[in-house]
């Protein structure tokens, strides 16, 4: 199961920016539900970085809200997407003010 760019999430927002929140929510539903039955057993998380809440996305989640420093591994790619388009805007030259911190990974992306 595709989980990044699921087409029916897709379909789903799409519906609730039509204002048919009842199909969105029907949409969204059977997703979770596919998602359930996929992932029951299976490993979902994408990040690559060694932690302890691997797959924990409830506490991953709840300890970035708390320390508010940076949002975790997982919803990198997507919001990285979303700043690269407004990083057009400038034809990209925030990339020369970057580095990227160095990060510890798990073993099997070593």
């Amino acid at each position: 199961m595709k989980i990044e760019g699921n087409q029916k999430e897709l379909d789903a927002m799409k519906e609730f920016h039509k204002g048919n929140r009842q199909k969105g929510l029907k949409l969204q539903e059977e997703f979770a539900a596919a998602f359930r039955k996929e992932y029951k057993d299976k490993d979902h998380c994408p990040c690559k970085k060694a932690c302890r809440y691997h797959g924990n996305c409830k506490e991953c989640v709840a300890i970035h809200r708390a320390h508010q420093e940076h949002v975790p591994n997982c919803m990198r790619p997507l919001i990285n997407r979303k700043i690269k388009a407004l990083s057009e805007l400038t034809e990209h030259s925030i990339a020369d003010e970057i580095e990227p911190p160095k990060e510890v990974l798990r073993k099997e992306f070593l």
